[in-house]
């Protein structure tokens, strides 16, 4: 299972019906209702704004939304699309701006498959591993120490705040955490900087 690392849009045009697809990572169903309510506000004038997207480890969780069209013809289609990618805690939405020609339940089927399709192509993804947050309070004179380990273990580094102390958030793999703690701890003579 994969994770999308930033968001892409792609625009495909069936017969003069303009189709803006759209990725986004999301963590939760917050997430994916915040963004639902500025895509709905970015393209007010649009005709619809479909929608689907998957959550959890392993995109147990599920959703879609046909906005509109009739039923079946345009959430159903990018979820299958969505489904076959291999992705978990992604949002996909498909924008449609009406050009005046009925595209039948088939054509309509088409081309939010393809939409879908189009801006998954650009998507860029690693593999999904389970992360953990933490944060560590620390002294300048253990800084050096602490960066060396943190870059050794892959640790993603969210936030720095150089105060009296040293803060330090971020996200390690969950497999490495022990590992990390045990050789911190060793590596500053038993000093305990969680918290």
């Amino acid at each position: 299972m994969n994770i999308l690392l930033e968001s892409a849009c792609s625009e495909t045009l069936v017969k003069k019906s303009r189709f803006i697809a759209e990725i986004f990572p999301v963590k939760n169903h917050r997430d994916v209702r915040a963004l639902l309510k500025t895509q709905k506000q970015k393209y007010a004038d649009s005709s619809h704004v479909v929608h689907a997207f998957a959550l959890g480890k392993n995109a147990e969780i599920m959703g879609m939304s046909d906005d509109g069209e009739p039923a079946g013809t345009a959430g159903r289609p990018v979820l299958a699309v969505l489904k076959g990618f291999g992705c978990t805690d992604i949002l996909l939405t498909v924008t449609r701006y009406f050009g005046g020609t009925l595209l039948g339940t088939g054509g309509l089927v088409k081309a939010y498959t393809q939409a879908a399709q189009s801006v998954l192509a650009l998507a860029h993804t690693e593999v999904f591993t389970e992360r953990e947050e933490f944060g560590l309070r620390l002294s300048y004179e253990d800084y050096e120490t602490c960066k060396r380990l943190l870059k050794k273990f892959g640790v993603k580094v969210t936030a720095e705040d150089f105060a009296e102390n040293i803060h330090i958030s971020g996200c390690i793999e969950t497999a490495l955490k022990e590992d990390f703690e045990r050789e911190l701890r060793d590596s500053l003579g038993g000093k305990n900087l969680f918290g």
